[in-house]
């Protein structure tokens, strides 16, 4: 299971304490940093990619994405939604820049810290090392610093655990702030649209609704046997996220071990050509992401999923 599944999570391990955790996601990083750096941008929709036929956006700003723009999205059906678009080449020293002044502003508050990406990483604020009071105080101040210091805006989920945390970061964004306390996670949950749930792609909520499975409390009456029997062992992921557990610790020494990237597509595809063109965006995006982080790789592996929910890989 990815990152956001819940591998770590053992039977019995709810005797731990209870945590206090952060989930920081800068808003459309990329795209609010060549904003930023140039005036010129600012108040306009902007992509970062590359503007050819096979180009791919890689961030889009908040401007672009009332328009649909999405990131990973082909260039030119972001050019056909959003004609006045603007692209600028991606800039991975200036991201990189911005993002370890982050981090910075992230240590001062806390040695746990888990980055998952330039713009995004979980905080165990635990320990109220800064003395103020409560972790949803300290989420106000790491996000008023990081507009202060860098001129850019971030959105923060304050939680028990870092599945709910990193649900309740993305509900205001931009520039906001949410909380799920102890003995609210539950019904968080419950309203939660089974879209939300990390993992649960277009096709896949088209079967649940199947089953009429809609909301977290619809997946909620599910118990784990019949989850395994129509999922397989995604049905574990789906039986534990329906009741908020994740015990998953924030990893500060979390060491990456693979660069991935996907596409879910909104109907069944068959054509071998659109499939082909598609493969090759994700590996223009997957090399993109290994250059950034300046890695080598020995493996390659690829992976396809069936509307049924079956995986096939190959390495």
């Amino acid at each position: 299971m990815a990152e956001d599944g819940f591998d770590d999570y053992e039977e019995g391990d709810e005797a731990q304490g209870l945590r206090k955790i952060i989930h920081v996601d800068m808003d459309a990083f990329f795209a609010s940093v060549e904003q930023r750096d140039n005036p010129e941008l600012r108040g306009k929709p902007v992509a970062v990619g590359g503007s050819s036929g096979r180009g791919v956006v890689a961030a889009a700003s908040y401007e672009a994405r009332t328009f649909g723009v999405k990131s990973a999205m082909p260039s030119v059906t972001a050019k056909r939604l959003c004609p006045d678009l603007i692209f600028v080449k991606s800039r991975f020293d200036a991201y990189r820049e911005a993002s370890n002044a982050i981090r910075g502003i992230f240590n001062d508050y806390t040695p746990h810290v888990e980055p998952l990406s330039l713009d995004e990483a979980y905080l165990d604020v635990t320990d109220d090392l800064r003395g103020l009071g409560s972790a949803t105080a300290t989420a106000q101040a790491i996000r008023k610093r990081i507009h202060a210091e860098t001129q850019l805006t971030a959105s923060a989920g304050v939680s028990y655990n870092k599945f709910l945390a990193k649900l309740a970061s993305d509900q205001n964004k931009p520039d906001g702030l949410c909380i799920i306390r102890p003995g609210e996670g539950a019904a968080f949950i419950q309203r939660l649209p089974i879209r939300r749930f990390h993992g649960v792609g277009p096709k896949g909520a088209e079967k649940m609704a199947r089953f009429g499975i809609e909301t977290g409390a619809d997946l909620a009456t599910r118990d784990l046997r019949w989850l395994r029997q129509n999922f397989g062992s995604f049905g574990d992921y789906l039986f534990r996220a329906a009741r908020g557990i994740d015990l998953r610790p924030v990893r500060s020494n979390r060491i990456r071990k693979s660069v991935g990237g996907e596409r879910t597509f909104h109907q069944d595809q068959h054509d071998p050509d659109e499939l082909r063109e598609t493969l090759e965006r994700i590996i223009g995006i997957v090399w993109e992401r290994i250059e950034r982080a300046k890695a080598r790789g020995r493996t390659v592996t690829l992976k396809l999923k069936y509307n049924d929910f079956r995986i096939v890989t190959r390495a």
